[in-house]
């Protein structure tokens, strides 16, 4: 017989969950080692009931989140519900199991009552390294398969009642080119552990039968409220298509070609029609192609909803076997991560059409590089775990941020804490202006990030894109500045590089990020003067750019607005 659970209590048990999960995450970042965990917050955590059903989740990454859900079941086809014991900590990297890449280790732990099973606490966390033939182990360029990209664990047992499994310990220290992973995989086991500690004191306050029904009744009350946030929408089909600019140097690009059908059964993501998928590290697997298509679906749903299985139910995934957003093993995937935006963003462009004034444009895009150093004297290994992360595309009603993830709860790596742990220097961290994609709202402006070197014999390895396709506008938004890389060196001078390639570095070179800006929504001689003259003030836009771009022409000293000049210049321009 269930449980009857009153408001009052189901609402304290749902905030008690989502606590649960910010909590987990706080622990986490505040005991890790490693810059990717501490600074770059590149971990999820999340609670499940005892099914295996997502209940609750931090606020972090889509890719995590959406695959974690799924995780968690295939984890448990090894470790039978039955046969786990209090303090036990499964670990799983396997990208067709988890989040489509090595780095990427998920870590369940069963949470018990009195030697009841009661749920699971659930985190995931971006390890620094995890071997391979790269530092950073996100290597694209000359990647074959996944064997070639580190040390993959299926399921496996890493604690046994509260105790280490050692063994397993050893073989991850000896395959990984950073003790912070040992620190960090520890720093998991913690988190799960507060999380636990949280769903057992609601166990105890309201009875284990009250907490899985209310755990239930969450579930279903997210679906229900899914399906009527999709009846909200136009039902239809809706299609886009967008390109990755390639798979490394001198490779072809990559065709991301959506369907999204919008029914009374929910959402169908369909990606039939893709390119195939390719013998370079960038491979999306179907658990992380699906994750950013709940990720892209919620946003213009109920973007404030905490994410469970309820509203994932009403949410599906087509991809051909074999294409590159559902490719078979041992498909290489270790920069996986610049993917990411692709697939949001093309089903983002469908869902234009059905819910124009719930989308964004195209993002600026981001780069993910890694670069690996080891001391010649002690030979100690430090490595450059970077994000360099631009604008968010405008959208109906206001202009795009600056310098702010998205589609994913990424940050902008701090100067001072890689100056600290490796042999670099920042030299210049800035905005880059006239990149945003213009637009009755503008998009976000791209982020410039220069560092120098200083040791030799840096191994680096990139990771972006928009490179060589824009970010898109909206509704008449014009899309974004391409990004670039550059290499400068004392020697040499400068010259520009690959987006995903591999490069050796000297001591004293620098290397110049800077990333596409994001698209425009609206035409863009729609745009109030005063906020063109404000983003001229505010060096997102130069002068020539407000006058080229916006039609808006600015005089004096200090600047005004010619209105005169302004609207016969825009006269002409719309005529033309």
């Amino acid at each position: 017989m269930s449980a009857h659970v009153d408001p009052v209590t189901f609402s304290v048990i749902w905030g008690g969950l989502v606590s649960a999960s910010a909590e987990m995450g706080a622990t986490l970042q505040r005991t890790a080692y490693s810059s990717a965990v501490r600074e770059g917050t590149d971990f999820s955590t999340g609670m499940f009931d005892a099914d295996g059903n997502m209940v609750s989740q931090g606020d972090y990454s889509p890719g995590h989140l959406g695959s974690m859900a799924y995780t968690v079941g295939k984890m448990l086809a090894y470790y039978p519900a039955h046969t786990l014991r209090p303090g036990d900590a499964m670990i799983s990297n396997d990208p067709g199991i988890g989040s489509g890449h090595l780095p990427d280790m998920y870590m369940v732990c069963p949470v018990f009552l009195d030697e009841t099973l009661i749920g699971f606490a659930v985190n995931i966390a971006h390890q620094i390294d995890i071997g391979g033939s790269g530092a950073g182990s996100q290597v694209v360029d000359g990647i074959l398969d996944n064997y070639q990209e580190g040390i993959r664990f299926l399921p496996t047992m890493l604690y046994r009642a509260g105790e280490p499994n050692e063994e397993i310990f050893r073989i991850i220290e000896a395959n990984v080119r950073m003790p912070e992973v040992i620190g960090d995989m520890r720093a998991q086991y913690i988190a799960n552990q507060a999380g636990g500690a949280r769903m057992q004191a609601l166990a105890r306050t309201y009875g284990i039968p009250v907490l899985r029904q209310a755990m239930r009744d969450l579930i279903d009350r997210s679906e229900v409220q899914m399906r009527e946030a999709i009846g909200r929408l136009k039902p239809g089909t809706y299609r886009f298509e967008d390109q990755l600019d390639d798979v490394g140097p001198g490779t072809a690009p990559v065709l991301a070609k959506v369907a999204v059908t919008i029914g009374e059964d929910g959402v169908t993501v369909d990606w039939t029609g893709s390119g195939p998928q390719r013998e370079a590290g960038l491979n999306s697997y179907l658990s992380y192609t699906n994750a950013y298509a709940l990720a892209a679906v919620k946003s213009v749903t109920l973007p404030l909803l905490p994410q469970n299985a309820g509203t994932m139910r009403m949410i599906r995934t087509i991809a051909p076997e074999g294409c590159f957003f559902n490719p078979r093993r041992p498909a290489p995937c270790g920069g996986r991560a610049t993917v990411s935006h692709r697939i949001y963003e093309v089903i983002m462009g469908a869902l234009a059409q059905a819910a124009p004034d719930k989308v964004i444009a195209a993002n600026s895009h981001f780069f993910n590089p890694n670069i690996g150093f080891q001391d010649a004297q002690t030979g100690r290994i430090s490595i450059v775990w970077e994000t360099i992360i631009g604008g968010v595309g405008a959208r109906h009603g206001a202009d795009g941020a600056e310098a702010l993830a998205s589609p994913w709860n990424g940050t902008n790596m701090p100067a001072e804490m890689q100056e600290m742990k490796c042999p670099i220097l920042v030299e210049r961290v800035e905005l880059i202006p006239d990149s945003a994609g213009a637009g009755k709202w503008r998009g976000g402006s791209g982020m410039r990030k220069d560092m120098r070197m200083l040791a030799p014999d840096g191994n680096f390895y990139n990771l972006g894109d928009r490179h060589l396709f824009q970010p898109y506008g909206l509704a008449g938004g014009r899309p974004g500045a391409l990004g670039r890389t550059l290499i400068v060196s004392p020697t040499q001078g400068g010259r520009e590089v690959h987006s995903k390639g591999n490069y050796r570095l000297a001591e004293n070179d620098v290397v110049s990020w800077q990333t596409a800006g994001a698209g425009g929504y609206g035409d863009p001689l729609e745009r109030d003067p005063e906020a063109v003259l404000r983003d001229v003030r505010a060096r997102f836009v130069s002068v020539e750019g407000a006058r080229r771009d916006y039609g808006v022409v600015l005089a004096g000293a200090p600047l005004a607005i010619d209105a005169e000049a302004t609207a016969a210049l825009r006269r002409s321009m719309r005529a033309a």
